[in-house]
């Protein structure tokens, strides 16, 4: 069998509702306009679920990787052909034949919809999915849109009721949606968990990686995008219907204070190199490491599977050229490999790992 090394992913855009995507271009170093493709999904398994439109691909979010024999595969084919290899066979006694997790480089140029989305327990009882979508956000840049700085909506911050709750929702009171929500202004480097249930929005002038469960489930409370236009209706309750979506939000109103607490995380160094953003006692879904590299480092075999976004610098990973916005799949058996820096500032990678095996 031929040995195991890491991917690199090929560049993976996807359509939403909304428009950004500029400081994703800039990242990778080109030039570009807001769009509706405002993100790039990493070493992804999951199909976004998307309307029908023109020249929309079959397999809309799947990553995919060119070969050394030139053709290209997507990463969930080459899971399902070798599933001890890339996953590990502990990971697929536990989890089964799946990458367990779903990242994203995400920038918004206006706000996203407010939304929430199944915890694990309402995800197995309306949608019959072992994992829920509960998510985090690490802050990479962000911008001033329209004279405002970068911020979130997060938690209810009143007591809201689901008729409540409904009654903003059938009377499309945007407005009124934002204010009962916390909007707390983000900085780079910040991370947050947004566990499912959890209502929240990103504001525009956010640009981030998200890591989150393997699932599209989004719940939105806006039937139309920010110039107008009707959302197809599967995009607000996704397949539940309008009556049933309100059973996804967990109602229970905090403080500010309270809601930081809970959600905003401080980050921990574990060495020299590395520095732990979520934590597996934080939360089972997924763990965030970031490496800083200076010179070269030597990063043995884990026997677990996880991504490698590059947020900063010029290096090599293994015998692979990487710069900042690149993604890479490291499978669980793959041989040990260095990682270089080959810029004159730091090199730094997010590590993403998907959910906790005992």
């Amino acid at each position: 069998m031929r040995e195991l090394k890491p991917l690199k992913m090929l560049e993976n855009r996807v359509w939403r509702v909304y428009i950004g995507g500029k400081l994703l271009d800039e990242l990778r170093g080109t030039s570009g306009e807001d769009s509706y493709f405002p993100e790039d999904w990493l070493a992804s398994v999951v199909i976004a679920n998307n309307p029908e439109r023109e020249n929309k691909p079959e397999r809309e979010g799947l990553s995919a990787v060119k070969l050394e024999n030139g053709r290209t595969a997507y990463l969930k084919d080459l899971i399902d052909k070798n599933p001890e290899g890339f996953l590990g066979k502990k990971h697929i006694n536990m989890l089964g034949v799946n990458f367990g997790v779903l990242t994203k480089f995400l920038d918004s140029a206006e706000r996203l919809p407010i939304q929430v989305h199944p915890d694990k327990s309402t995800a197995m009882r309306l949608f019959n999915s072992q994992y829920g979508k509960t998510e985090a956000w690490c802050i990479l840049n962000g911008r001033e849109i329209n004279g405002e700085k970068p911020h979130i909506f997060l938690g209810f911050k009143e007591d809201v009721t689901p008729e409540r709750l409904r009654d903003l929702f059938d009377k499309q009171d945007t407005k009124g949606m934002e204010s009962i929500m916390h909007k707390i202004p983000v900085k780079p480097g910040e991370v947050y968990l947004i566990e499912g249930g959890t209502p929240h929005a990103i504001g525009p002038g956010c640009f981030i990686l998200e890591i989150q469960e393997p699932t599209d489930y989004t719940i939105s409370l806006e039937r139309f995008d920010l110039r107008g236009n009707e959302v197809p209706e599967i995009l607000c309750h996704q397949g539940l219907g309008f009556d049933k979506m309100f059973e996804c939000f967990n109602y229970k109103k905090t403080t500010e204070k309270e809601l930081l607490a809970a959600y905003k995380l401080e980050p921990k160094d574990v060495d020299e190199n590395t520095s732990q953003l979520i934590s597996y006692e934080r939360t089972s879904c997924f763990a965030l490491n970031r490496l800083r590299i200076t010179g070269s480092t030597t990063y043995k075999c884990i026997n677990r599977a996880y991504a490698l976004a590059v947020v900063k610098g010029i290096g090599r990973v293994g015998d692979i050229d990487v710069r900042s916005g690149d993604c890479l799949f490291v499978p669980a058996q793959a041989k040990d490999y260095q990682i270089q820096n080959l810029s004159g500032d730091e090199l730094v990678l997010l590590q993403c790992l998907p959910p906790y095996i005992e």
